[in-house]
């Protein structure tokens, strides 16, 4: 139900206080007795009974604006605008002198009830019939701005279509809250179905219904059946408002009065080995408080979550706040988004894109078509966040909007909704999002992570890292029993992948992702790692010089940084530094210049610490190409730093 349709009741019983000794727009005896049953019935939120005695009153007596208004206002209150909009049409087109706050209720009503443009004729006409043109009255004025505004945004109306998600999605209950994994093979969705004998219902209260997750998998470009998400994480009592990480590894969600609980309801979180989700945690102290916390969204970094909070120290009613997961289970001090994020009212449901910039989420403080709309921000190069954009007509309506979730590749948006034509109550839908609304493209880069000579799964901590802006992207584990990874990275830029394990050397590769990446053709790349043994060597990729150069650029660091830590966690391993160029120019000349860069790299490691004794290093020209030195890609391939274990 529409808070402002709410609203609308409380001005008119506000206005019709007196309408029992005193009726302004009728003196028919039948019409004002049946009108006071209708006011009681209305009073007593007996709205079906209010709107029979009050179209009797109406039958008696058509013009009588009074029943009108009434029957228009229970029509409302019932969620049938369809209905009240004739009542409220009614109500102004009376043939008699109605009262000027009799009129500005019904001109409430059209807005409301998601008739911008008639409610701004009917501000006009009360402009000019009952203030004398006087439109200086800051509340009326600004309502009648705002219907301007809301009239425009419908006929500027977008071009969607939502489909329903269907009978292996949907049923008879209500569905709601989606969220995906980064390539779109799982969903995961909150159901609220009838409860059974195992429901335990809060200390006091009496269950009717019960809050459980469920799971659909694509096969063949289809959602398989759903099933339940089951044991650890579903339970007797209510889970839901989650949030599945990109790599599918962590799930976030809300459960309240819990015996662990810090206050009504908390964030918990649960990590999937294999197939097999961990018992949940509760996320602790300084994230759970005795307030409320729910809603939560969790970055393509690994490390950002989202969420909605009603604590002291924000902004108004429920904010967004922000904390980062600084090592598993342990968070960082929320923050709060702070305006032009929050405002005085209430901001939820965020929903942050895995391109890391673009955040949608709901809102009754900004500027909107009425009630809770869906809003999106843009993360500015300052770390600021944009001021917010509303996602127009009709993804916003008169109804609340929430819930809506973007496909990493931005193409797809995903909402439930209570929509006629739906399997049941709330359904999910999703539908072609418009170019103007979408985020920045992303595609996924995944792969395994295993060890070079017997193949075994290797549980791995692994880095993307932007290297025209030197940030990290995401920082994560790949799956101790399959060695799977999955992280969501932004289209069209260049890359450094680096990963580690205990007992292996470390593993270092850069990449490109351009615009022929996409969810149908992702980056996919299995990674070897190779144990710490003599002889075993790396190519050290992100080790950079420019051309014809044997200055180390700036960029190499982390990479040799990686070497350093290495070299200090194995305190008796010796290594050679060896350069390497391709078959280009004079041969002298290459040898002398890998010999120089093998230096360079050197230099360095001695400049951290190491002890020069433990390493040596060798120029060998072109004389050990890897690949053809007849193709450009061969001959970059060639053009190398790497080094090799020679003692311990």
């Amino acid at each position: 139900m529409k808070k402002n349709v709410f609203l609308s009741l409380v001005f008119y019983l506000f206005v019709s206080v007196g309408f029992t000794q005193t009726i302004t727009t009728s003196t028919n005896k039948k019409a004002i007795k049946e009108f006071k049953k209708a006011y009681k019935s209305l009073n007593n939120r007996n709205f079906t009974d209010a709107i029979l005695y009050g179209k009797n009153a109406i039958k008696e007596d058509p013009y009588f604006a009074d029943a009108c208004i009434l029957v228009a206002e229970s029509y409302s209150l019932l969620g049938n605008c369809e209905e009240a909009y004739i009542y409220y049409e009614k109500t102004v087109e009376s043939e008699r002198d109605i009262p000027a706050k009799l009129y500005l209720t019904a001109t409430y009503g059209f807005m409301g009830c998601g008739y911008p443009a008639q409610a701004a004729k009917c501000f006009e006409i009360y402009f000019a019939k009952y203030s004398g043109g006087n439109k200086t009255q800051g509340n009326v004025y600004s309502s009648y701005e705002l219907c301007l505004w809301r009239a425009k945004m419908m006929r500027d109306s977008l071009s969607i279509n939502p489909q329903n998600m269907g009978k292996n999605i949907n049923s008879a209950w209500s569905e709601y809250l989606p969220t995906l994994t980064a390539d779109e093979s799982e969903l995961i969705f909150t159901v609220r179905r009838p409860a059974d004998k195992k429901t335990i219902c809060p200390e006091g209260k009496i269950c009717v219904e019960e809050e459980d997750f469920y799971v659909s998998k694509k096969v063949n470009g289809e959602w398989t059946k759903r099933k339940p998400l089951g044991k650890p994480i579903n339970t007797p009592r209510n889970e839901g408002a989650q949030c599945i990480s990109p790599d599918g590894k962590y799930l976030i969600f809300t459960a309240c009065y819990r015996e662990d609980g810090k206050g009504s309801c908390d964030l918990y979180w649960s990590k999937r080995v294999g197939d097999i989700w961990s018992k949940p945690r509760n996320f602790g102290e300084p994230v759970n408080t005795r307030y409320w916390e729910s809603q939560p969204t969790f970055g393509a970094d690994g490390k950002t979550i989202l969420f909605t909070s009603n604590r002291p120290g924000g902004v108004g009613g429920m904010d967004i706040w922000q904390t980062t997961m600084i090592e598993e289970g342990v968070f960082s001090e929320p923050i709060n988004l702070g305006p032009p994020i929050n405002t005085m009212r209430d901001e939820d449901s965020p929903f942050l894109h895995p391109d890391g910039v673009t955040l949608y989420f709901t809102s009754t403080g900004h500027k909107g078509m009425g009630g809770a709309d869906i809003f999106y921000s843009n993360l500015q190069a300052n770390g600021k966040w944009g001021e917010p954009i509303n996602m127009g007509y009709p993804i916003n309506t008169h109804e609340d909007e929430f819930g809506l979730v973007v496909n990493a590749k931005g193409d797809k948006a995903f909402f439930s909704s209570d929509k006629k034509g739906g399997l049941g109550k709330m359904d999910l839908y999703w539908f072609e999002l418009p170019e103007a609304l979408r985020p920045l493209p992303v595609t996924y880069f995944k792969g395994k992570i295993f060890d070079s000579k017997d193949e075994k799964p290797v549980e791995a901590l692994f880095e993307v890292i932007d290297l025209k802006t030197n940030k990290i992207v995401v920082s994560s584990v790949s799956d101790p029993v399959t060695g799977e990874f999955l992280v969501c990275i932004p289209t069209n830029s260049l890359y450094a992948f680096n990963a580690t394990a205990p007992h292996y050397l470390f593993y270092s590769e850069n990449f490109e992702i351009d615009g022929k990446y996409s969810d149908i053709m992702p980056y996919e790349k299995d990674i070897t790692l190779k144990r710490i043994e003599l002889g075993e060597y790396i190519i050290l990729k992100n080790v950079f010089f420019d051309t014809d150069k044997s200055d180390l650029k700036p960029e190499s660091e982390v990479e040799l940084n990686r070497l350093v830590t290495l070299m200090q966690q194995n305190l008796k391993m010796k290594i050679e530094i060896g350069g390497h160029t391709d078959n280009t120019g004079n041969k002298e000349h290459n040898a002398v210049l890998s010999k120089n860069r093998a230096k360079s790299v050197f230099d360095y490691l001695v400049s951290k610490g190491i002890d020069s004794e433990r390493m040596t290093y060798a120029g060998y020209g072109s004389d050990k190409p890897v690949e053809t030195n007849d193709t450009p890609e061969g001959r970059a391939l060639n053009r190398r730093t790497e080094f090799k274990i020679i003692g311990f």
